[in-house]
C-alpha cells in the first residue's frame, strides 16, 4: 500500500510551533514550510500574478501578485507535495482581520497575505489542518480544542519516557477514543478529552525490556 502523505503530515504535531493572535491560534508559514520540506523535499509552491497588461510582443509587461474586484483583494497560492497540488485563496486583510478595500492595498499587505495563504494552503495538503478547527467556532468547540491541546502535549511528553510507555499512552487513547481510532485531535467531545486527559496524567513510566 502506497505512502498517504496527508497523513504523514496530518500526525505531525506542531503544538509547539503555532502562535496567539486576536484570539486565533495560527501556525506561521515559516513554521508550516519547514515541516513540509523537512518530510518532502521536492514540495515546491508558486504565487499567482495578475497580469495587467502586456508588452506589444504579447509578453506579459506589467503584473502583480494580488487580484482585486473593484471593493476587496485577494491572493491566490498552490502547493505541491508529493505530485499533488492543492490551491488556496486568501482575502487581503488588516490587523483586525477585516478585509482592506481594493484601492488601499498595499504591496506589503499582499506579501502578509501571501505568506498566511502559504501556510493555509500548507494545511490542506494536512500539516497544521487541525490547528485551523480552531476558527470562528462556538465556546464548547474552543474549550474541545484547548483540552485536544492538553492532550497532545501530555501525549508527547509521557511517550518520550521510554517505548514501552509510548505504547500504554496509546492503548489508552484507543480504548477511551474508538470511534476517532484513538486520534484526540477527531474527538468533540469534551467529557471525553477530560476523560482521556486524567487517564494520561495516571501513566507513569513503563520500563522497556531490560530495564531501561
Amino acid at each position: 500500500m502506497s505512502e498517504n502523505y496527508f497523513m504523514a503530515l496530518y500526525n505531525a504535531n506542531v503544538n509547539d510551533k503555532t502562535k496567539e493572535k486576536n484570539g486565533l491560534t495560527y501556525l506561521s508559514w515559516a513554521a508550516a514550510w519547514a515541516e513540509v520540506k523537512k518530510a518532502y523535499p521536492d514540495a515546491s509552491y508558486k504565487y499567482h500574478e495578475d497580469i495587467l497588461s502586456y508588452d506589444v510582443n504579447g509578453y506579459p509587461w506589467k503584473t502583480r501578485y494580488w487580484f482585486d474586484d473593484g471593493k476587496t483583494a485577494w491572493v491566490k497560492v498552490s502547493v505541491t507535495i508529493n505530485g499533488i497540488e492543492h490551491t488556496e485563496i486568501l482575502p487581503i486583510m488588516d490587523f483586525k482581520n477585516k478585509p482592506i478595500p481594493a484601492e488601499n492595498v498595499t504591496s506589503m499587505d499582499a506579501n502578509k497575505s501571501l505568506k498566511r495563504c502559504l501556510a493555509k494552503c500548507c494545511a490542506l495538503h494536512g500539516i497544521g489542518l487541525y490547528v485551523y478547527l480552531g476558527e470562528d467556532l462556538p465556546e464548547d468547540a474552543k474549550e474541545s480544542n484547548a483540552l485536544q491541546t492538553e492532550v497532545m502535549d501530555l501525549i508527547q511528553k509521557k511517550s518520550k519516557l521510554s517505548e514501552a510507555t509510548k505504547a500504554k499512552v496509546a492503548q489508552v487513547c484507543k480504548e477511551l477514543l474508538v470511534e476517532e481510532n484513538g486520534d484526540p485531535r477527531l474527538c468533540e467531545d469534551n467529557d471525553k478529552l477530560k476523560e482521556l486527559k486524567k487517564k494520561l496524567m495516571a501513566v507513569r513510566k513503563v520500563p522497556d525490556k531490560g530495564g531501561k
